[in-house]
């Protein structure tokens, strides 16, 4: 009986966003990569620490400035339902990856290695802001991401515009277990 109340308590928190992940509501989201390599999508609760979750989205950097250059961007990760369950959305190895509705291929969790630590670093004092490093051409966009839980099996994360010009989310990525 304790078991089950346990489990319990702690789908609740899941639901609720106070899951042991280590993030918060307000998160630093950083998106980077090479100008010819793939992108990487790293969350962070706090800069100084490493990423709670870094994903390699199979889109090419090139092709994410561009969609990003047209308005906004939509990016959907995808995973199958696990028979057990007992895997949180985040901790999930791949994902089905869609970008403005277009299916762009399979995206993958990873470590976040001493590479990707230091342009994380590298990027740590700005709070808000794109551009490129000079060190292999490396493009970053960063900012603040209000993250959204809807259930155990939904998960967003969503860029505000701050000059609320707009009012809505400028980049939105979303993770669903379908």
């Amino acid at each position: 009986m304790k078991k089950k109340k346990k489990k319990t308590i702690e789908k609740i928190r899941y639901a609720l966003g106070f899951s042991n992940s280590g993030l918060g509501f307000r998160v630093i989201g950083t998106l980077f990569g090479n100008r010819r390599g793939h992108v990487y999508f790293a969350v962070q609760d706090d800069p100084t620490r490493l990423p709670a979750v870094l994903i390699q989205l199979p889109t090419p950097t090139s092709i994410l400035v561009k969609e990003m250059a047209s308005g906004l961007v939509r990016i959907a990760l995808e995973t199958a339902a696990s028979k057990t369950g007992s895997k949180k959305l985040l901790e999930e190895s791949t994902w089905r990856t869609y970008c403005n509705g277009r299916k762009c291929g399979y995206a993958a969790r990873k470590e976040c290695g001493e590479a990707e630590w230091r342009v994380l670093k590298a990027v740590g004092p700005i709070t808000m802001g794109a551009g490129v490093l000079p060190a292999g051409e490396l493009m970053y966009m960063r900012a603040r991401f209000e993250r959204v839980t809807g259930s155990r099996d939904s998960e967003a994360f969503y860029m505000m515009n701050q000059e609320g010009s707009s009012g809505g989310p400028e980049l939105s990525v979303y993770f669903l277990r379908v």
